[in-house]
């Protein structure tokens, strides 16, 4: 009895220790930081400033911090230390004027237990560099630019456009329909091949993406950054979130395997079909291996699938809340179009409005508000701050698309922001695609999809919220900001009234 005593007490006792050894390391730690170090919350010990984030509202959060401790400083998670840079003068300075500097991507828990750096949005170094020259080179061959990825978008919006039309006008939830269109394009592109929209096999994979871009952000894998070693043990979103990133690995291995079966010396199909060519060839950079092909075709497929999906969800519950813009947006297309054709790029030099209204629904849905983010990869000085190497860098766009001094009414919905004289006008302050050397690649056909996608459901459609129904601008939070699940009615124009200029 004596000894259990005895041996709970010094456990207790060990435990104590233990604990205040740690606090007393974290606060040497926090001592020997050069005088200069950028301002920040205080942290906790280990978990550093894990408490104060609320993961389902990160801007509200950021925002709270940028008023408090101004456009740059610094924030703990665990191991992982990064500074928060604010307005677009630093964000030009650490892109682009530093952009070597913060040319990395960081080495992230979660992110790297998953891929490590394959791929083309991790990757670092020369590997990177040859990755993505090999991605542009590869896109382009593929119609990248030209009239021939265009004809692509023009077919796939074809099938849209009759799926939607199968809806008869009652209310539906677009979200799949969407983003199996638009996944479409960049599987023809990677894959050599579209899906169909009832295709169970393809469903199930597009709601394994949507299940990794929301759970990379729930608190169970955040706080598998802070604990790696014991989080991997234990249950939570972060095992589902792994469990889905297999499904979606699987599938592409199951894809390039079907490719080597029955792989050609002729020319490439695809995407894969070019990279299985490249590595056949010698004297190659030795990032040409299989376990980049896996993790740079789920680069394209990822990156191209949800960002421009989620933006046109965004862009259609815009019309429905705003009827007037979405008035002003089809007279623009009757005008210019008409209904006996379908849109071409061409035409958006003589549709301002329509362009406008476009790049106003990114600036305010603003489906990646922190970038994706960097890392310094030496020691460098950020507006007279230290930021030691390692440090990883977020940019904040969320409030550089919101910013007052930017935006005449910077939290509402107004085309008007991308107008003057009824011209459609640039805003250096609208950086969705980010900007410098890692700039996204995609940005050319994203651009093509939204203009094309968006017009034609608007030539073909009017966007309506269900009767007795309140739509909201409720989002979800992930790796991408999109909205919360809506069901919305498109009515077929052609059984309405034209409406006037």
């Amino acid at each position: 009895m004596l000894c259990s005593l005895w041996e709970g007490s010094f456990l207790q006792t060990f435990l104590l220790l233990f604990l205040i050894f740690l606090i007393l390391a974290s606060y040497m730690q926090r001592r020997q930081r050069r005088p200069n170090y950028p301002p920040g919350p205080p942290q906790l010990p280990i978990i550093g400033n894990f408490f104060q984030m609320d993961f389902k509202r990160p801007q509200i959060t950021m925002q709270e911090l940028v008023r408090k401790y101004g456009n740059v400083f610094y924030m703990e998670m665990g191991s992982i230390s990064f500074i928060l840079v604010t307005g677009l003068p630093l964000i030009k300075e650490v892109l682009v004027n530093q952009g070597q500097v913060f040319i990395d991507r960081p080495q992230v828990p979660l992110n790297f237990y998953v891929l490590k750096s394959f791929g083309l949005v991790m990757s670092n170094g020369q590997a990177w560099k040859d990755q993505r020259r090999f991605a542009l080179m590869t896109l382009r061959n593929f119609g990248l630019g030209k009239r021939t990825l265009e004809h692509r978008i023009q077919e796939e919006v074809r099938y849209l456009t009759e799926a939607i039309r199968e809806e008869k006008g009652q209310p539906f939830d677009p979200h799949f329909q969407i983003n199996n269109a638009v996944s479409n394009i960049i599987c023809s592109i990677t894959f050599g091949h579209r899906f169909e929209y009832h295709d169970p096999q393809f469903r199930e994979l597009l709601k394994s993406v949507d299940e990794v871009i929301i759970l990379e952000t729930t608190w169970q894998c955040q706080l598998f950054n802070v604990l790696p070693r014991i989080m991997r043990f234990l249950p939570g979103a972060h095992q589902k979130y792994f469990q889905e990133w297999k499904k979606l690995k699987s599938f592409v291995v199951r894809v390039i395997q079907q490719h080597k079966e029955d792989q050609n010396t002729g020319e490439a199909r695809d995407f894969i079909d070019a990279y299985l060519k490249e590595m056949s060839q010698g004297n190659i950079s030795p990032s040409f291996n299989e376990h980049n092909l896996v993790w740079c075709t789920l680069d394209l497929f990822l990156a191209g699938t949800e960002t421009t999906s989620t933006t046109l969800r965004w862009a259609l519950l815009y019309m429905a809340l705003y009827p007037e813009i979405q008035g002003k947006i089809q007279s623009e297309i009757d005008r210019v179009i008409g209904q006996s054709r379908q849109p071409t790029m061409a035409d958006r030099e003589n549709m301002p409005y329509t362009n406008a209204a476009i790049h106003e629904v990114q600036r305010m849905g603003n489906i990646v508000p922190f970038n994706v983010p960097r890392v310094a990869v030496v020691d460098t000085i950020v507006a007279g701050y230290y930021v030691p190497k390692g440090t990883l860098l977020v940019t904040n766009l969320n409030a550089l698309h919101r910013d007052p001094k930017e935006w005449a009414t910077p939290d509402t919905f107004n085309p008007e922001h991308f107008l003057e004289n009824g011209q459609f006008k640039k805003k250096e302050s609208f950086l969705p695609f980010s900007m410098g050397k890692r700039v996204c690649l995609g940005e050319q056909l994203a651009r093509a999809e939204l203009f094309i996608f968006f017009t034609c459901l608007l030539q073909r459609f009017t966007f309506q919220a269900p009767p007795d129904t309140q739509l909201s601008l409720d989002f979800r939070a992930g790796l991408t900001i999109s909205p919360a699940p809506y069901k919305i009615c498109a009515l077929p124009r052609e059984t309405q009234p034209k409406v006037g200029l």
